[in-house]
């Protein structure tokens, strides 16, 4: 039954992901969504995991981001601990990186799959939940996990068992405007370590000396409330990954402060990606808060350089263990139920992604990956300061940041009832219902999914 529903659910999660991890069709090379810009290979090049030897494939997608990461990891264990290591890169969408794994799963038949798949976060609960014969446990790999930040590591953990290596670190970034901030008479000090009741006291001040909205984000997909929810470690599910939209205080704190902002005019609402992106290149906001992949579309404003400046985001004032911290997007390497041969696979995660300060240095200047692996955080590359945001170390705030996010409850069918959140909260906004009554439906709708 499960297995049969989920045919019908992954079309739906395929489109809602893109938007999670950076929007889908931005191209950046720090978004670890879909790749949309990538080309899958053929089906005759997409299969096969390596029997045995010094050989390893992986499915992974972006020939900016996510592939030259790991053929530097692959080169770096070649040079350091095996000089036969041979690591075979098969360029695979994330849309079909999911599609084979549950074509796989369904025929009961794994020896197509590569012996290491990258995969998005909040997708893969979905497919450990209904397809764990698919993974390797990685618990008793060697692989030292308590180094990762806690919350990007619950992602790929599961009934207390290690699924996933974390790759790129989606930390929440709060990205603003100097210039403009200094126009109203504030600095990125009077936006750090602040609750959102003085964050909408800035940005209604920001708004009438300066014109500017303080945040945009896109109204049908609701990322801001998914952040401040996880900031508190809350979220929209319950210990056993039920849905959880009735009575959840901190669900309705998110909302109503979201409603205050966009009432007083300081967050702008938009319908797609693109238009997110021109809000802040065509100046018509002071900031964003996102994912920390959010720098790239920033960086690409040029002429702005040594005008931005980052802190951490503002923090829920009702809801226990509220913190300035929170996530938004990345992806894991996983090892695949078809590997013939773990013990490289282990060692080669052991010694790259979970081990190599150099690795993380090396790929740092050509695709802004940056680490959720605590140790990277300390090396020269992160510390330095970086000329774009006002002479920040950047780098290792980000790794900072991710350590102190809290990790929240999740579910196979997270994106499906993110979704009608979303949908909720359109309603809500547009006047279509009061906000109990909406979440009551919502609640209803969201529980089909566990029929």
């Amino acid at each position: 039954m499960k297995k049969k529903l989920l045919s019908v659910l992954l079309a739906g999660v395929m489109v809602v992901s893109l938007a999670a991890c950076g929007g889908g069709d931005s191209g950046s090379g720090s978004d670890s969504g879909s790749g949309s810009e990538s080309t899958a290979e053929s089906d005759e090049s997409s299969g096969g995991g390596s029997e045995g030897g010094h050989k390893l494939t992986v499915w992974t997608w972006d020939p900016a981001f996510n592939i030259p990461a790991i053929k530097e990891a692959g080169e770096i264990y070649k040079a350091e601990v095996d000089p036969d290591f041979e690591l075979e890169v098969i360029e695979t969408l994330s849309d079909d990186c999911e599609t084979k794994l549950q074509t796989c799963a369904e025929s009961g038949d794994f020896g197509t799959m590569a012996d290491i798949i990258l995969m998005q976060d909040n997708s893969y609960q979905k497919f450990v939940s209904f397809y764990p014969e698919a993974f390797t446990d990685l618990t008793d790999s060697g692989i030292d996990f308590s180094e990762f930040a806690e919350g990007k590591l619950a992602y790929s953990t599961v009934e207390g068992k290690n699924y996933g290596v974390p790759f790129d670190n989606g930390a929440v970034i709060s990205c603003y405007r100097t210039d403009i901030l200094d126009e109203a008479g504030y600095t990125i000090d009077d936006l750090t370590d602040i609750d959102w009741d003085k964050f909408i006291e800035i940005g209604k001040a920001v708004k009438e000396k300066t014109g500017k909205y303080m945040l945009s984000g896109q109204a049908n997909s609701q990322d801001i409330i998914m952040m401040m929810l996880q900031s508190a470690g809350a979220s929209l599910f319950n210990e056993d990954g039920t849905p959880n939209l009735v009575g959840n205080d901190a669900l309705n704190e998110c909302i109503d402060i979201y409603q205050e902002m966009v009432k007083e005019g300081i967050f702008y609402e938009v319908n797609e990606w693109d238009e997110y992106v021109s809000s802040i290149t065509n100046e018509q906001c002071a900031g964003t808060i996102n994912g920390n992949w959010i720098m790239a579309t920033i960086m690409g404003m040029e002429d702005t350089s040594g005008n931005w400046a980052i802190t951490n985001m503002p923090k829920l004032m009702k809801t226990e263990g509220a913190t300035n911290y929170s996530n938004n997007g990345g992806s894991s390497w996983y090892i695949s139920s078809n590997c013939q041969n773990t013990d490289l696979a282990f060692d080669f995660m052991a010694k790259t992604f979970a081990g190599s300060v150099t690795l993380y240095e090396n790929i740092l200047p050509p695709t802004g990956a940056i680490s959720t692996w605590g140790p990277a955080g300390d090396s020269e590359a992160y510390q330095a300061p970086q000329e774009f945001w006002s002479d920040q170390p950047i780098f290792a705030t980000v790794v900072d940041f991710a350590e102190k996010t809290p990790s929240n409850n999740t579910s196979a069918y997270y994106y499906d009832v993110r979704e009608v959140v979303s949908t909720a909260i359109q309603d809500i906004m547009s006047g279509g219902g009061e906000k109990d009554a909406v979440l009551e439906q919502a609640q209803a709708d969201a529980e089909f999914y566990y029929q």
